[in-house]
């Protein structure tokens, strides 16, 4: 699994014009199951989703409190391209993603896992493969990259 994960302000999901997430301060991640990913995978994203160190503490301290700590929110939402190959001509491969029906259950078994590790009421999501306009407003900024599982120690 991949992610890439931005410190936010505030985040929101559309989907047919309609917004149908949002989020105030938190984490925005864009999630990508890859072929041969399971639970265990998908299980160690989710919890470093909620524990990296994003946040300063109270005392100035850098990079000392997560998502948790701060009560922050979460929005996830599926991003396959992420696992697209680029190393050969200017057209993405996406031959490195899972198949979309087990993509899909693993992604929603992220979300899940997510909302069970934190807060259901503090994890939003987006609509797995819809057209999504994700709009954000970065907090640093900051961004970062996770990896879990065998592609982790592929170079894409």
């Amino acid at each position: 699994m991949k992610a890439i994960i931005q410190r936010v302000l505030s985040a929101s999901v559309t989907v047919d014009k309609e917004v149908i997430s949002s989020i105030g301060k938190g984490v925005l991640v864009f999630a990508a199951v890859a072929p041969g990913d399971t639970e265990k995978e998908i299980n160690t994203i989710a919890s470093k989703v909620l524990k990296m160190k994003l946040w300063d503490d109270e005392s100035g301290g850098r990079w000392k409190k997560s998502v948790t700590d701060i009560g922050g929110e979460v929005l996830c939402v599926s991003q396959f391209t992420l696992l697209a190959r680029t190393k050969k001509g200017t057209k993405p491969d996406f031959h490195g993603a899972m198949n979309p029906e087990e993509a899909a259950r693993l992604y929603h078994y992220f979300v899940q896992k997510v909302k069970d590790d934190y807060a259901e009421d503090r994890v939003k999501d987006g609509k797995f493969q819809a057209m999504m306009e994700v709009a954000l407003v970065n907090d640093g900024p900051v961004t970062l990259e996770l990896q879990s599982g065998p592609k982790a120690a592929e170079d894409p």
